[in-house]
């Protein structure tokens, strides 16, 4: 009866935000050193931060639109050029800040030992940090999205101010699995192999290269269970052809969201108390 009392005040969605509230100060000076620390020591610091990005841009704008002369909807002949780049690239924003905080998860607490062994420090932070600093990049790369927007499309849909919305289930889901992956990954170190290879496979299941209209419509309801399909979906119509998104899809998602933010942090907290043993 003690273990489920507490089960429920730690999966309190109240209480985790209470939580994480508390360390506020300590989170944001992390996330700040932490995204500092990807381009110390560089002579160009954290405008790499920027340059990555819009090189990548440039890159898909040469080889899509120069070399293969792709449309993304095939039927528009007179599509302007660097469309289909943007719309890839649109994509990818999303994808990128779920690939980096995953990526990140399984090693996380692994290369932090100090903070199990000799330090009293709430563990479950260093996930908020590292989402935080995905969500930097991730702002930055929107940033550049929406300058090539004005550069090549020539006009921003007011439906952009509605992106907060889609990045929320995002933020909650990804939050869930770095969680439970940052535990996972004290136990059994092959974990981040694994995502790795999930990562990559997930690249091209998700309609990044593609629209979800394209694939065979048999596919199309296995392709939805993937919540990268709507998120990408989604924040693509938003931020490029101004469309709203389905409301009812959208709130199923944030609700399977919270639910795997809470369960997430509910096995972190949970198994927390033996990482001292592992490490």
């Amino acid at each position: 009866m003690k273990s489920i009392n507490r089960a429920f005040l730690l999966g309190n969605p109240i209480r985790i935000i209470q939580n994480l509230w508390h360390y506020r100060e300590m989170i944001g000076q992390m996330i700040v050193r932490d995204f500092g620390q990807r381009y110390r020591g560089s002579y160009l610091g954290v405008i790499w931060a920027i340059l990555n990005p819009l090189l990548l841009l440039l890159i898909y704008t040469f080889v899509f639109s120069v070399v293969f002369k792709a449309r993304w909807n095939p039927s528009e002949v007179n599509s302007p050029p660097g469309e289909f780049a943007i719309v890839l690239f649109a994509g990818l924003i999303p994808y990128y800040f779920f690939s980096e905080v995953l990526g990140r998860a399984p090693g996380i607490v692994l290369n932090n030992p100090n903070y199990v062994k000799k330090v009293v420090f709430p563990l479950e932070v260093l996930l908020v940090v590292i989402s935080g600093t995905a969500l930097i990049s991730s702002m930055i790369q929107l940033g550049i999205l929406i300058i090539a927007m004005l550069v090549i499309l020539h006009s921003i849909p007011a439906t952009i101010l509605l992106l907060p919305l889609i990045y929320l289930p995002l933020i909650l889901i990804t939050l869930g699995f770095a969680w439970f992956l940052a535990s996972l990954g004290v136990f059994i170190r092959d974990i981040a192999l694994v995502i790795s290879l999930i990562l990559q496979v997930l690249l091209f299941l998700s309609p990044i290269f593609y629209s979800i209209t394209a694939v065979p419509e048999r596919f199309q309801q296995i392709l939805r269970l993937n919540p990268l399909t709507m998120i990408v979906t989604n924040f693509r119509n938003l931020i490029l052809w101004g469309e709203m998104f389905p409301v009812g899809e959208w709130a199923v998602w944030l609700v399977i969201s919270i639910m795997v933010a809470i369960f997430g942090y509910l096995w972190f907290m949970w198994t927390k108390k033996g990482f001292a043993d592992v490490l």
